[in-house]
């Protein structure tokens, strides 16, 4: 019976240097073979050309490299790219590159499919198959950067955790991916250039505090009123708005970090008064800003997006009490990118 191999990758630095001790080698091999693997991104043992062909061939027979592979590229007459992303079990996530005049964001996967049941996302209707593994989420990003560095001659500068997926329901493999994407061992980017959107998890967002993380934290609310709330993401029912408004004035005392509210508006559902009124006052519980969001429509179905009109009254709503908010449009229509309606950030 064959044995499977573990990826190298779930080591740590200590943990590979223990490997190469208890195999006779010196430990500094650890170093060398971690430094290959994270920062210049080794898709497999042969790209280690300073490593011994012996050391290859042992790494070889104990380990494998998961990396990921772009198996579709698609380029947006706007300039988004898409990538459907295969994984080694053949399963695949999307990843989209958003470019603007001074940046490029990258808006990765963390789940194939979702835990959650949110009626307007396309992605919940793929029920979550596995969580991705740190180095799967690392992957999606360094493939992004190489991406932003050959089509617009720069690095990429910012990450929004807004793709296939609940972040927050793969914590542990989040958390590690974010250590490594910030690293000087791995792509050295500042945490304050990193957003994780949530739906909503209040237990997480407290743990994200009180582990202290540093990046920007948003969250996909798209309505203040709990019944509206409850029937478009019916997973909501067991964290009422009540719980929610509580982790994030927790979150606001530990951090001191705003929070981002993404929020579609839809015709017939929450472009009225009522739900206006009572996004303004949640609003006022914590410092915050609100991304209105274009919604890119996954059927015929009763999500459509609301009137302009209706958006405007929003915008107007919002600044009239002191709250920064602005449009969202969405990218990369043609090619369907689906992550990046969420995407588009300042």
């Amino acid at each position: 019976m064959q044995i499977e191999k573990k990826d190298i990758r779930a080591l740590t630095k200590e943990q590979l240097r223990n490997f190469f001790v208890s195999n006779g080698d010196k430990a500094f091999r650890g170093n060398q073979v971690y430094e290959w693997l994270w920062q210049k991104r080794a898709h497999t043992f042969e790209d280690m050309t300073n490593v011994s062909k012996e050391t290859r061939a042992m790494l070889e027979a104990n380990f494998v490299i998961n990396h990921i592979k772009v198996d579709t590229l698609q380029r947006s007459e706007d300039g988004t790219v898409k990538n459907a992303v295969r994984l080694h079990d053949d399963l695949i996530v999307e990843s989209v590159l958003i470019p603007t005049e001074t940046r490029t964001t990258a808006c990765v996967s963390s789940q194939v499919g979702c835990s959650l049941d949110c009626n307007f996302c396309a992605t919940a209707r793929l029920k979550r198959m596995r969580n991705l593994e740190p180095g799967e989420i690392y992957d999606q990003v360094a493939a992004i950067d190489n991406e932003s560095r050959l089509y617009y001659d720069r690095p990429l500068s910012n990450i929004v955790f807004m793709g296939m997926g609940e972040p927050l329901m793969n914590y542990p493999n989040v958390m590690k991916a974010i250590d490594m994407i910030t690293s000087n061992e791995g792509l050295g980017m500042s945490p304050k250039r990193i957003t994780v959107s949530t739906s909503g998890i209040p237990k997480m967002i407290k743990k994200m505090a009180d582990d202290e993380v540093k990046f920007k934290l948003a969250v996909s609310l798209h309505s203040a009123v709990e019944e509206i709330r409850n029937e478009i993401m019916p997973f909501t029912k067991n964290f009422p708005l009540t719980d929610l408004r509580e982790s994030l004035e927790y979150w606001y005392r530990k951090t001191k970090s705003k929070v981002t509210y993404e929020y579609v508006v839809w015709k017939g559902i929450n472009d009225d008064k009522r739900s206006i009124d009572a996004l303004v006052k949640f609003c006022k519980y914590v410092p915050c800003k609100v991304n209105l969001i274009e919604y890119n429509p996954i059927d015929d179905g009763i999500f459509q997006q609301a009137s302009e009109e209706a958006t405007n009254a929003y915008i107007t709503a919002l600044e009239k009490n002191n709250i920064v908010a602005k449009v969202r449009r969405s990218r990369g229509k043609d090619i369907d990118a689906a992550c990046g309606q969420l995407a588009n950030k300042s």
